[in-house]
């Protein structure tokens, strides 16, 4: 196989069948991705409507409406702007590091319950804000809640799916996330077209994914990994009868208790995992999501309609456009769900990695062509579409990729005893990186002009070649048993201890005797 890859077989077999019960809470519990979507699709929308901006950034709406202020690339360039849109990924970084604790103390139900009440009261004081301040102090609770639904979720969808079909159950919360995106530019669009308030509405109906979210949360069970940690052996027996569909799961449960029996050891998750023996999985889980966001994805998503407003169109379609692509990347996720654990992430990865360079360097040329340097072109409506299309060809290959990926991958590569601890880390990492995107790209956008692209293309370069020599294949395989995987990794395998794997051989033997 080539660098990189590694054939790990199909893991453990372990007895049970894909239960109707299991799939129904997946479905529920990944709804915690509608309020990271719709929060990320309705934020460029409402900073590109007039009577937003005449509120609260009077200056920017000056400076886009003075007559002879020909610099496409500078329009929108307000810190305290970009403060509105960012802010809430600052506060999800931090509440991640609470959430750690709640999701290994109190269970990842209510992780995602406590998440869903947050994000709520930020979604009502938003609506009703009638100052900046009372926006930010909005936005700040909108992130606390992110923060614990994007801890919480993919962590109980790793460990409620059975091992072959967990990436597409995983990829379920970013499927919602699209959803949230795709909902959220319709919803610009219908209220751009209110006389006013329309942008109250836009921020107020936040509150709608909130409560599908907290309720739906209320119902779900407990993972059994939970229910060990904490101490309800026999709840957890039961729970994985009940997922697994069959009463015959002595192997896996052993298995989970003897990695909750490892786990109790570990006093201090957060110092235990810098020991050398878990390097593959900090490294990873480190530098997934920091690529992640600078595939400039945030950038299309955000400001979407802004930067369509840029590229020369209209108020109306700049919105549509938005809508356009945010109907593409749901599309684009569900070809992931079909694909992921039948062709494996590598293979996705890496393709969708080569198909995003093709794109932002065609967008940079196209920008670049028309604006130029000094940003006092305009844009023909031919030239306008032929970037459209870029763009959505972009954000396709961005949806099947590293867009669930990057949630998948870290979520499912950690051991019990600093799983919260991991995902915490996965999170923060994602949160901070797109907070400084999501701070600096206007500027960014106002300074580095049509280069912006190519910037961000250099990095989609760099991360395709640390898919293809440092990250190996993980589906099919047991998230109990992972450490195979790295042990076997041309790379990674002189990190992994001999008898981390002592167990998982023990468990292949039994279970290809009870096969």
């Amino acid at each position: 196989m080539a660098v990189g890859g590694i054939d790990v077989g199909g893991g453990a077999n372990y007895e049970g069948r894909v239960t109707a019960f299991v799939v129904v809470a997946c479905m529920v519990a990944a709804t915690g991705g509608l309020i990271f979507g719709y929060d990320i699709g309705i934020s460029g929308g409402v900073t590109s409507m007039d009577e937003f901006l005449q509120k609260f950034f009077p200056a920017v709406y000056a400076k886009e409406k003075a007559p002879g202020n020909y610099n496409q690339y500078c329009k929108f360039e307000n810190h305290l702007l970009t403060l509105f849109t960012s802010s809430l990924y600052l506060a999800a970084l931090i509440a991640s590091f609470f959430a750690s604790v709640t999701t290994r103390v109190f269970g990842r139900k209510i992780s995602m319950t406590t998440g869903g009440l947050i994000f709520l009261i930020g979604a009502v004081l938003n609506g009703a804000a009638v100052n900046v301040e009372m926006l930010i102090i909005g936005r700040i609770l909108l992130g606390v809640g992110i923060g614990y639904a994007n801890q919480s979720v993919p962590v109980y969808l790793s460990e409620m799916a059975p091992p072959k079909l967990r990436g597409a159950l995983n990829i379920g919360f970013q499927m919602c996330t699209t959803i949230g995106i795709f909902a959220a530019n319709l919803v610009n669009y219908g209220t751009s077209q209110m006389q006013e308030n329309g942008w109250r509405v836009s921020l107020a109906l936040a509150a709608v994914p909130a409560v599908i979210m907290t309720v739906g949360a209320l119902f779900l069970p407990d993972t059994p990994n939970s229910l060990i940690e904490r101490g309800q052996k026999e709840q957890a027996r039961e729970m994985l009868q009940k997922i697994r569909g069959t009463t015959s799961v002595d192997t896996e449960f052993s298995d989970l208790l003897e990695a909750s029996e490892a786990s109790k050891l570990v006093e201090h998750p957060w110092q235990q995992i810098l020991e050398r023996k878990y390097r593959p999985q900090l490294v990873i889980t480190c530098l997934i999501p920091f690529f992640q966001q600078l595939t400039g994805i945030n950038v299309i998503m955000f400001y979407a309609p802004v930067l369509f407003k840029t590229l020369g169109f209209g108020d109306d379609a700049s919105l549509m456009s938005a809508v356009v692509t945010g109907l593409v990347n749901v599309i684009a996720t569900i070809v992931s769900i079909l694909v992921v654990d039948r062709f494996g992430r590598r293979v996705l990865f890496l393709e969708g990695g080569i198909q995003m360079i093709i794109c932002q360097i065609g967008v940079g040329c196209l920008i670049g062509s028309v604006f130029g340097v000094s940003g006092d072109g305009v844009f023909s409506k031919g030239m306008g579409n032929l970037a459209l299309a870029f763009i959505c060809i972009y954000v396709a290959a961005f949806a099947w990729s590293w867009g669930p990926l990057g949630w998948l991958v870290p979520s499912e590569i950690f051991p019990l005893e600093i799983r919260s601890a991991g995902q915490s880390i996965n999170v923060s990492v994602n949160m901070f990186f797109t907070f400084v995107i999501g701070q600096l790209f206007l500027s960014m956008l106002c300074h580095m002009k049509f280069g912006l692209f190519f910037f961000f293309a250099g990095f989609v370069l760099l991360m395709t070649v640390f898919v293809f020599l440092f990250v190996p294949e993980t589906k099919n395989v047991p998230i109990e048993e992972m450490n195979r995987v790295w042990k076997a990794h041309w790379f990674w395998g002189k990190y992994i201890p001999d008898d981390a794997v002592g167990l998982e051989h023990h468990t292949n033997k039994n279970n290809n005797q009870n096969a």
